[in-house]
């Protein structure tokens, strides 16, 4: 159970949104974030005198100021908090529930604010229960990914991850496309989310050979 949130309703229906390029948020997944635009840094001590929670939401297009926003978005708890010299915020952010934009609200803040609908995602609420995964499989095509891309991981940690921290961290982690991205945000369920992320691991690794595979003869 998620911060003692049993259901969609127990939600705020009104949060402030962190609209963010190229990244998603999971429901108890954890994300840490260095705030450093003032109207921002508002925005995290208005949550922190409150209920803590911060809706992180992808862009969808128009001027960079006031975008467009992606009709889903996860909402997340401020569990970690320092300060710098220099005046920026760490903080992280630990998923909660996945939300859909109702609207979005006229506000005196500096930031924006929606109508948060989690209806849909109540049962992100309470972690998924265990289904069929096969891991070395999984695994195997996490492997030809990142060494394609030479990246690395602590593979102790991910041969033993429970399945949910394991997809959802690399779903949050691993630099895909934006759209990428939200299709993992949007996946139904985590069997589905499992399944597109490997899908898309062996995409890119099958498409990375292809571009290494060498040039007819002249």
């Amino acid at each position: 159970m998620a911060q003692g949130y049993v259901k969609a309703s127990d939600l705020p229906q009104v949060i402030p949104i962190f609209p963010l390029g190229g990244a998603i948020l999971l429901p108890r997944g954890q994300l840490p974030l260095n705030i450093f635009e003032p109207r921002y840094l508002n925005m995290v001590d208005d949550a922190m005198a409150g209920d803590r929670m911060i809706g992180l939401i992808q862009p969808a297009g128009g001027p960079p100021d006031l975008p467009s926003l992606t009709a889903v978005g996860c909402a997340g708890r401020i569990t970690s908090f320092a300060e710098t010299s220099d005046g920026r915020y760490l903080i992280t952010l630990t998923g909660v529930s996945r939300f859909r934009v109702a609207a979005e609200l006229s506000s005196p803040t500096p930031y924006r604010q929606v109508r948060a609908d989690f209806s849909d995602h109540e049962a992100d609420l309470s972690p998924p229960p265990d289904g069929p995964f096969d891991r070395p499989a999984f695994l195997a095509a996490l492997k030809s990914y990142l060494e394609r891309r030479q990246l690395e991981i602590d593979w102790d940690t991910a041969d033993a991850a429970p399945r949910e921290a394991l997809v959802n961290s690399l779903s949050m982690a691993l630099p895909f496309e934006p759209a990428e991205k939200q299709a993992l945000l949007e996946a139904p369920d985590l069997d589905v989310r499992a399944e597109s992320l490997k899908a898309l691991l062996q995409i890119d690794a099958a498409e990375r050979g292809d571009d290494e595979s060498p040039s007819s003869m002249q």
